[in-house]
């Protein structure tokens, strides 16, 4: 079932021991991996900081591009849950790509990840949402953020 998630698009959670093997080398001192999940060769990890996407390249898959979200730059979260059928669920992450988190000056982008029916996303949900606002607040300047 693993592989036909990974075939149709969705995500499956991926064991700690796994991420650590993968991602231990690109941590950033004191970084911490929280969870993370596989989708065929590419990989996408939560830490205590931010969200490392693994892209395996090319048809070897030797070659890999990582590329980071901070949590701070995270400024909204949307979520669908799974209809009849062969739909999934889904979570999409609106995210700052400028430095200054300043409001009238920003940029930014969008990353959706597709999770299978049976998974439920909610906690995950919760957990990005809590830091979009956040960061709202502090973009603001209506209290001081703490992760």
């Amino acid at each position: 079932m693993g592989l036909l998630n990974g075939i149709l698009g969705n995500m499956s959670e991926v064991t700690p021991e796994e991420i650590q093997k993968q991602f231990g080398k690109f941590l950033m001192e004191d970084e911490k991996i929280e969870r993370g999940y596989k989708l065929v060769r590419d990989m996408i990890v939560f830490t205590d900081t931010r969200i490392i996407f693994m892209d395996r390249q090319n048809v070897t898959g030797k070659k890999t591009a990582y590329r980071s979200i901070y949590f701070m730059s995270i400024i909204d979260v949307a979520a669908e849950t799974a209809g009849f059928g062969i739909d999934d669920s889904e979570i999409v992450i609106t995210y700052l790509t400028n430095v200054h988190r300043q409001g009238l000056t920003e940029q930014h982008a969008e990353v959706k990840f597709e999770f299978p029916k049976s998974f439920d996303f909610t906690p995950l949900y919760r957990f990005l949402e809590n830091i979009a606002y956040q960061n709202r607040l502090a973009i603001n300047q209506l209290t001081r953020v703490e992760y």
